[in-house]
């Protein structure tokens, strides 16, 4: 028995050695846990039991258990090594079998999947494109193309403006023209003569021929310094029959053909840079540009052609042999002069009448036309890059101009927007295709609060974005509130439109600042790096600045550590000692934190593990004695006589 004894002793220590020598041999195994032996003592027992004085018959290895005790954390350079701090375990799928680790020296596969070394998939709770994560568990993979660019729907600001700013106000003289501005008969001209004026002491030929039309002559005046000119033509046509058929009635030498009233109306409309409407049984043409309206009637038709909506009427008669079938309305003259400028009476220098027959009886004007040119007309002004569907940069600007209390309610102003310049306000009715100046009304309470309800909506809704060379250049184009845009903006974009958010923003004394400034959309981006946050979700950042949500790193705990059972790989499988795993997210339940370009060392300590050999050495040195002792006893036995 003595023999047998020693002999579970010497095994004993031979398996503390092993374990030791396993435990110093792995001293630098990221994630690996310390081994160690645990013995118990051996007793033979019978039915009838072994009374008090029972001797033992050895020793033998009860168990092997694993020290899950945290190990230091080591910084690296690899932002995709992990380590736990705390409780639990990364999850991983070998070949579909779940086994879990705590060694975190993971890379990307030729596919994205992020993996250990062995090729053992990390698992985690992976992000849609939009960077919403799941929890359903899965394979965690990283996407290595570039980010897709997402155009601007939403510029978020915060502003203050300085509630003592003056408005910007000029003061102007107005005045319009006198001249004659209607003839009849036979290729009549529509009565201005060539002339000369005199402007601020100096004389400008002006009109320069006979007969120029008012948009010509307008052009004439604004090249003027100090000067500014603009030209409308109206018209009244009354049709007394109502109706014209082919050759009847022409305007600017375009035959117009009608049945009735509504007919003859909608085809003098569809005339280039003509508008007409027509009520009461009159026919209202306009020309906004300025240009000479010439009507001719014939075919027996006769009309009346009042021009410029007020009186000298001329009938026009389309008779065989009648003198007047046509009349020549001309344009009038809007004449905008600085302050300080005169004008004089005009001279003609050919027959006819002059713009200005007399003096010229000027209207003084306080102003607060906005001109983003002329820094003059606005209080303040900002800028952002905003996006088009393609990813192409744009620049907005933001104007803001103080209204007049006068002719606007108190704490009241404007903003005016612009895109690389160029205007992106809903066109007018009489220009469908011209985009105008977008203007914004914003007010303020006396508070000095965003009056929300009163202020306008922010969408700009008439964008073409444009290239480098002032075409279009093929992004989306707007949707305008006319053809159903609204402030709700479709999720994918069908439109270059996008809404400003204002609120929060304020109107104190102190001068205009910029608080705060955002929009969600973004060039085309390369991914640059990849970070992992505390809570082990999963950021991919891109070269254009952004960052997407890829994923979410999963842990797992068990109820009993100490049952997983050791595969290898610094691996452990679940049995059922260990129980089930609970999986979720870092920081959650008794789940650890993750660190990020870092590595949990072993928790072997080498002193104590040096020192542990020492004792199974002589553990194993004692029990040898032992065989020997039993030996000599035994040799001393055979020898007695």
């Amino acid at each position: 028995m003595t023999f047998n004894t020693a002999l579970t002793g010497l095994r004993a220590a031979t398996s503390d050695l092993n374990v030791t020598g396993n435990n110093i041999a792995n001293a630098s195994t990221v994630g690996f846990k310390q081994s160690r032996a645990e013995f118990a003592d051996v007793y033979a027992s019978s039915v009838v039991g072994g009374g008090t004085n029972a001797i033992g018959n050895g020793v033998r290895v009860s168990d092997v258990s694993q020290q899950f005790s945290q190990g230091n954390i080591s910084f690296t350079e690899n932002a995709l090594d992990l380590a736990i701090n705390g409780g639990g375990f990364f999850v991983l799928s070998d070949q579909g079998s779940q086994v879990f680790t705590r060694a975190g020296q993971f890379g990307v596969d030729d596919t994205g999947f992020i993996t250990t070394n062995d090729g053992a998939r990390l698992q985690g709770f992976p992000a849609n494109t939009s960077g919403t994560v799941s929890d359903v568990l899965g394979d965690l993979q990283l996407s290595t193309a570039d980010i897709s660019p997402r155009q601007t729907t939403l510029v978020d600001m915060l502003f203050n403006l300085d509630a003592d700013a003056a408005v910007p106000e000029s003061i102007v003289n107005t005045a319009i023209s006198e001249g004659s501005v209607e003839q009849a008969a036979q290729g009549a001209l529509n009565g201005y003569a060539a002339g000369t004026i005199d402007i601020g002491g100096t004389t400008y030929n002006v009109p320069a021929g006979a007969n120029q039309s008012a948009s010509v002559i307008a052009g004439s005046l604004s090249a003027i310094s100090g000067v500014s000119a603009s030209a409308i033509t109206r018209a009244d046509l009354v049709i007394p029959g109502g109706s014209a058929t082919a050759n009847q009635l022409r305007v600017n030498g375009a035959e117009i053909i009608g049945a009735d009233i509504t007919q003859i109306t909608s085809a003098i409309d569809s005339l280039p840079g003509i508008t007409a409407s027509e009520a009461g049984g009159v026919i209202s043409v306009v020309s906004t540009l300025g240009d000479d309206l010439l009507f001719t009637a014939g075919g027996g038709l006769t009309a009346n052609v009042t021009g410029n909506g007020g009186g000298g009427a001329v009938n026009i008669d389309g008779a065989l042999g009648a003198p007047a079938n046509q009349a020549t309305v001309g344009g009038l003259v809007n004449l905008t002069l600085d302050a300080g400028l005169s004008i004089s009476a005009g001279t003609t220098t050919s027959a006819g009448t002059n713009l200005f027959p007399n003096v010229p009886a000027l209207t003084l004007v306080r102003t607060n036309s906005f001109d983003p040119s002329d820094g003059n007309t606005y209080n303040d002004a900002t800028s952002v890059t905003i996006f088009d569907s393609l990813g192409s940069r744009h620049v907005l600007s933001q104007y803001f101009v103080k209204e007049p209390p006068a002719l606007s309610a108190p704490n009241t102003w404007s903003m005016y927007v612009q895109i690389d310049g160029q205007n992106v306000g809903d066109p007018d009715v009489l220009s469908p295709d011209v985009p105008t100046l977008a203007r914004f009304t914003l007010r303020f309470f006396n508070d000095g609060t965003l009056d929300t309800a009163n202020s306008d909506e922010l969408l700009v809704s008439n964008w073409t974005p444009l290239d480098a060379d002032g075409n279009p250049a093929g992004a989306l184009g707007p949707l305008t509130v006319a053809n159903g845009g609204t402030t709700t903006i479709a999720v994918p974009p069908v439109s270059s439109n996008f809404v400003l958010d204002v609120n929060g923003s304020s109107q104190f004394s102190g001068g205009f600042s910029v608080n705060e400034l955002d929009q969600d959309g973004f060039a085309r981006g390369r991914l640059s790096s990849v970070d992992v946050s505390e809570t082990g979700v999963i950021f991919a950042r891109y070269s254009n600045g952004e960052a997407l949500t890829l994923g979410r790193v999963a842990l797992g705990s068990f109820a009993n550590e100490q049952g997983l059972t050791p595969l290898g790989d610094s691996t452990w499988g679940q049995s059922f000692e260990s129980g089930e795993p609970v999986i979720g997210a870092p920081r959650t339940a008794s789940l650890g934190s993750i660190t990020s370009g870092a590595l949990e060392d072993s928790n072997v300590e080498l002193a104590e593990e040096l020192v542990a050999l020492i004792i199974a050495q002589r553990n194993f040195q004692a029990n040898s004695r032992t065989i020997e002792t039993a030996n000599e006893i035994q040799q001393t036995i055979i020898n007695l006589r």
